[in-house]
């Protein structure tokens, strides 16, 4: 039998793979750093701005390094700036936004999603189209309705604002993703008697929690940072939430940096409180109906 000839190429070549697949990796890496340092320093300088002093800051400049360390920034901008009431407002208009929404577009989507509705692919299609809508031309028509409607400068007319323009999202991400479920599911509880409302309630929805719990932390933080709709329905300052009130904690307090830094960082707390709660259904969320 001839003895078997070795390639001498393939040992070059295995090492070569190694190199290449080890120069990508430590630049993958080494840009993901940077990228991170990045995106990281304004919120290092923010934070850093925040706990220093007035006296600090005009005496060293606002890109030294820190002599001081103190919350008082903190306390002007929660009392003396408003940030206090801002926050309940804000809450007061996301916390019940987020429920009813999800709520309504659950439902929406259930029945869109598991019966044969009449032109529900039309209803599918009228709710996202007004979603692509730019809001702006919008903003006269908004305002003017809710005067009509009475609930003009009244957390009312945010809170609907609020729903209307969200629901239609919600129900196309849910529908997507209600569908994926097993239709088998569903016949084996109504074979056992079950209704329209216990297959939703016990069946679809402990199903639909991923999806839930992502729509609620992106809904949160959209709704929360809004700034657009509040200024266009509201008016009274104490009525205003933690978005809007950051503008006018710039008009009052105009070289105090330290204040308005500090009155930034409670208006994102939160959205990261939020975020960091339900992080691990944020990034699963990021493929909601794009398995069916």
């Amino acid at each position: 039998m001839a003895p078997s000839t070795a390639n001498p190429a393939a040992p070059a070549a295995s090492r070569s793979a190694r190199r290449r697949k080890m120069w990508g990796t430590v630049a993958f890496h080494g840009s993901a750093s940077l990228l991170s340092v990045l995106w990281l320093v304004p919120i290092a300088v923010v934070l850093i701005t925040a706990t220093r002093s007035f006296d600090d800051i005009a005496a060293h400049g606002l890109g030294s390094m820190p002599h001081t360390f103190t919350l008082g920034g903190f306390r002007s901008a929660w009392t003396d700036g408003g940030q206090q009431q801002a926050l309940i407002n804000s809450l007061l208009v996301t916390i019940p936004t987020v429920l009813l929404s999800l709520l309504l577009a659950s439902m929406a989507a259930f029945a869109l999603s598991r019966y044969a509705v009449p032109f529900r692919r039309a209803l599918l299609l009228l709710m996202l189209s007004g979603n692509l809508l730019p809001p702006q031309i919008l903003l006269i028509p908004v305002s003017k309705l809710s005067e009509k409607l009475g609930v003009y400068d009244s957390l009312y007319a945010l809170i609907g604002v609020q729903v209307g323009f969200g629901v239609g999202f919600y129900v196309f991400v849910l529908h997507g993703f209600m569908r994926s479920i097993p239709a088998e599911i569903q016949q084996a509880a109504v074979i056992d008697g079950a209704g329209p409302w216990q297959i939703y309630t016990r069946i679809i929805l402990p199903l639909a929690r991923p999806a839930l719990a992502a729509l609620t932390a992106l809904s949160f933080t959209w709704i929360f940072n809004d700034l657009l709709w509040s200024i266009t329905v509201l008016r009274s300052d104490s009525k205003m939430p933690i978005t809007a009130s950051l503008l006018g904690l710039q008009g009052q307090y105009v070289s105090q940096w330290n204040v308005i830094a500090a009155g930034s960082v409670i208006a994102a707390a939160p959205t990261v409180i939020v975020f960091l709660r339900f992080q691990r259904h944020f990034v699963a969320g990021l493929n909601l109906g794009a398995v069916k």
